[in-house]
């Protein structure tokens, strides 16, 4: 695998979270199901999907409207805090993992001068109480897990939009969208990355096939961000 016309280089690797580098079982999938179905709509399951990754505030008034509920502010503000609840309390119950190979490829990238940051539809609360579960830290100092963490509560829109992408750039210094990496398991977080004009990578981590992410306007697909390093000529980590 190869990105000859990038030059094979880039400065930063923007990860989605859920289904891209953690491995949290499905909780957000049926934390958002019960959170909404809890307000009496219904749910479809490419509905469902569709709102995957995008800010949870959004898609619990998107998924409202599709089930048959007319969205209030104060509704929507209900269902998000219960949603928030709910996850911590399957997090609680079964905390999130990493994903297969993926704390070593983002050791590999960081050892080799890409600056790595994570992106979410998370809120800094639920993002934090992830983070703490898998014991990763967010810092630029040699024993830190990454670089960045940029969620929801600091943009003024989530994916598709590319603001997450480009505030990741900001906090790490890094300015040529050509020189960017973002890849992620949901068709959002594939078109939010062609939105900031940077490499965009599906991985097939989470629930969609590869046949689903190759539909939308990609540069890659791969089975997973542990294969990323092997893009750039770097070594391929051990999986464990």
């Amino acid at each position: 695998m190869s990105l000859p016309y990038r030059g094979g280089v880039i400065d930063l690797a923007v990860f989605d979270m859920a289904g891209t580098t953690v491995d949290d079982r499905g909780a957000v999938y049926d934390a958002l199901r019960w959170t909404v179905e809890a307000a009496g709509a219904s749910v479809a399951a490419d509905d469902l999907q569709r709102w995957m990754g995008t800010d949870k505030e959004e898609a619990i008034d998107a998924l409202l409207r599709l089930g048959g509920v007319t969205p209030t502010r104060e509704l929507v503000v209900e269902r998000f805090d219960a949603f928030r609840e709910h996850l911590v309390e399957l997090y609680r119950h079964q905390p999130p993992t990493p994903m297969p190979g993926v704390p070593d490829a983002l050791a590999v990238l960081r050892a080799n001068g890409i600056r790595v940051a994570l992106t979410t539809g998370f809120d800094d609360t639920v993002a934090r109480i992830v983070l703490d579960a898998l014991g990763w830290t967010v810092g630029q100092e040699a024993a830190d897990t990454v670089d960045a963490l940029v969620t929801t509560s600091a943009v003024s829109s989530g994916r598709p939009a590319p603001y997450m992408i480009h505030r990741a750039m900001e906090l790490t210094g890094v300015r040529d969208v050509r020189r960017v990496l973002a890849a992620g398991d949901t068709i959002v977080d594939v078109r939010a990355a062609k939105n900031a004009g940077v490499i965009a990578v599906g991985v097939c981590s989470g629930a969609l096939d590869r046949a689903t992410l190759e539909a939308e306007p990609h540069d890659q697909v791969l089975e997973s961000v542990a294969a990323v390093p092997e893009l750039f000529g770097i070594a391929a980590p051990a999986t464990h």
